[in-house]
């Protein structure tokens, strides 16, 4: 069972709405939001990336939402909420949203740091680089 403090766990292949992660975590309760959003960037390891794809393993969603609830069931948190998209992303384009919410903000920048950083190591999903000189890379397949 999903812990209710996880009010959202998506993987979209639509563009992502920063707006909404951090309004599914809002509480009267909480001091502290914590938002984190992550963008495709113009470089890696020295090279100039042109864009990328994600790709994401058929159980991912299930996985995301098992994150998100390790996540509100280790902190004392009001809520957690995580989107990630996948698909063909240009430079500037959000990947990945998460946002936290705590009665103060310590709880919540842990909560945060947690949730992107167990997001990024056990949740299936895997970027596929196009750089400038015209290689690519895949990144974070098994």
């Amino acid at each position: 069972m999903t812990h209710p403090a996880v009010r959202l766990a998506e993987i979209r292949t639509q563009a992502l709405d920063v707006t909404e992660v951090p309004a599914a975590v809002e509480s009267e309760r909480s001091g502290g939001v914590n938002l984190f959003v992550g963008c495709v960037r113009d470089h890696d390891g020295g090279k100039g990336v042109t864009g990328l794809d994600y790709s994401a393993h058929p159980n991912a969603a299930a996985r995301l939402v098992e994150v998100c609830d390790e996540v509100a069931s280790s902190y004392d948190v009001h809520a957690v909420a995580a989107v990630h998209r996948v698909g063909t992303l240009g430079i500037g384009d959000a990947a990945v949203i998460i946002a936290t919410s705590a009665a103060h903000r310590g709880t919540a920048f842990e909560a945060s740091r947690a949730l992107i950083d167990q997001l990024k190591k056990q949740v299936p999903i895997w970027k596929h680089q196009r750089f400038t000189d015209g290689a690519d890379e895949w990144v974070g397949t098994p």
